[in-house]
């Protein structure tokens, strides 16, 4: 297995790249600063990459703006690793055009570098709980966990944001008024003195950009604190006390102290569509799926949500939210039928029309109504039946083996022209 995993990089360093990633510009009618987030640079810190995502999603700019590139490092946060084309954090001083993070790393430089950014923040999960004073291997002054980091005090040519030490140790002082989870998860600021005393962080994001007169702050929550809800929660109060320092005006649609509903939204990872005929609700989704009818190639998987990637893997797709693998499809070949005509279903007793590729939600009991179409319903069969329609079924009717999520809820139907598939519902019965 080691084997393959170091063959498959070798082949991408020579005939490809990491995935492209997407920035997602959140811009108020009213002018202001703007703020420009980087998370995922490291794939093993999912902090740092589920916290803009959920920014992305929850949060409306009233004044100002903020630029959100929430995973730019994709390749390595599925395989959940800190760089499995070695540290791209350690690549903005120098870059080799062969490297796989090239096209990231020019990317990320012209983001920072743009005439509209006043200030940078780079999003991670660092080692450990920082402290001045060595106490022990996990609370020392090597640790980088909870801390505002900085590359030097100041950037003196600038007047706006160019004092980074007391712009960070005003957010420390905010976060550490604030309610912690822990009381030693509280926050310091780490000045690490690039220039002078750390040549390896010279090669970094955030030292590229104070050398480019741009204000950057690396936020890292500790890798120590295993909840990734404490860890999002800690970066978006964060992110916050930064924008009320550039007076970015911003509103939420949920409430940040709140830790149930935190964690109830992170854990909403909606929905996959595939070829636009089949829509998959991530939620409670069964570890596999066979038997998915997709083409041989070329096909195509869009996420609700911004996390959402799908990794080929020999004959089957892995699909990710982050670092998590939340299914693995595995498909069955199929020419497509462009599917125009749009389906009837009998639902507790009341007729709707529906194009193939949704979710429909039933109480009690459901009805495919003749079409063109031939009908499968994936765990329930009749003899002599070669089109499942005209039948009214409950969920009595269906194998619960054959349900796609753990809660024995949700199940296909398939549709068909002759040999060519035409599209999927999923029946997903109300709990």
């Amino acid at each position: 297995m080691k084997f393959l995993v170091v063959l498959f990089i070798l082949v991408i360093n020579l005939f490809g790249s990491n995935k492209d990633f997407s920035l997602y510009k959140k811009e108020a009618d009213v002018k202001g600063n703007t703020l420009l987030i980087i998370g995922g640079i490291h794939g093993d810190e999912p902090g740092g990459y589920f916290a803009p995502a959920f920014f992305e999603k929850h949060y409306k700019i009233k004044k100002g703006n903020v630029w959100v590139a929430p995973s730019v490092n994709i390749d390595s946060m599925m395989a959940d690793a800190r760089g499995i084309y070695k540290d791209m954090n350690r690549k903005f001083s120098k870059i080799d055009k062969k490297d796989p993070d090239f096209a990231n790393i020019q990317k990320i430089k012209k983001l920072i570098t743009n005439k509209k950014v006043d200030l940078i923040l780079n999003l991670h999960d660092g080692h450990g709980f920082y402290r001045k004073d060595y106490e022990n291997a996990i609370f020392n002054p090597k640790a980088w966990g909870q801390t505002t980091i900085i590359d030097q005090e100041k950037i003196h040519s600038l007047d706006k944001f160019g004092n980074l030490d007391e712009i960070a140790s005003k957010v420390r002082d905010a976060l550490n008024k604030d309610k912690l989870f822990q009381d030693f998860h509280f926050f310091s600021v780490k000045n690490t003195e690039t220039k002078a005393k750390d040549e390896e962080q010279q090669l970094s994001l955030t030292y590229f950009a104070v050398t480019n007169n741009k204000p950057a702050f690396a936020i890292e929550t500790s890798k120590n604190i295993t909840d990734l809800t404490h860890k999002v929660i800690y970066q978006l109060k964060s992110i916050e006390e930064f924008m009320n320092l550039m007076d970015i005006k911003f509103e939420k649609d949920f409430d940040l102290n709140n830790y149930d509903e935190v964690q109830k939204l992170i854990a909403q990872f909606g929905t996959l569509t595939i070829n636009d005929n089949i829509k998959l609700d991530l939620e409670n989704i069964k570890n596999e799926l066979r038997f998915v009818p997709m083409k041989n190639s070329k096909n195509s998987f869009n996420f609700e949500h911004i996390l959402g990637n799908v990794k080929s893997v020999k004959n089957y797709y892995e699909v990710y939210i982050g670092n998590q693998k939340v299914t693995t499809l595995v498909p069955e070949i199929f020419e497509l039928h462009d599917a125009k005509e749009k389906i009837k279903i009998d639902i507790d007793g009341k007729i709707i029309e529906t194009k193939l590729g949704n979710i429909i939600e039933v109480e009690n009991n459901f009805k495919i109504l003749k079409s063109s179409y031939r009908v499968n319903i994936i765990g329930y069969s009749k003899d002599g039946v070669d089109s499942e329609d005209d039948i009214l079924l409950t969920k009595g009717d269906i194998q619960n083996s054959y349900s796609i999520d753990t809660n024995n809820n949700e199940y296909r139907v398939e549709f068909y022209k002759g040999n060519k598939f035409s599209g999927m519902l999923i029946i997903k019965f109300k709990k």
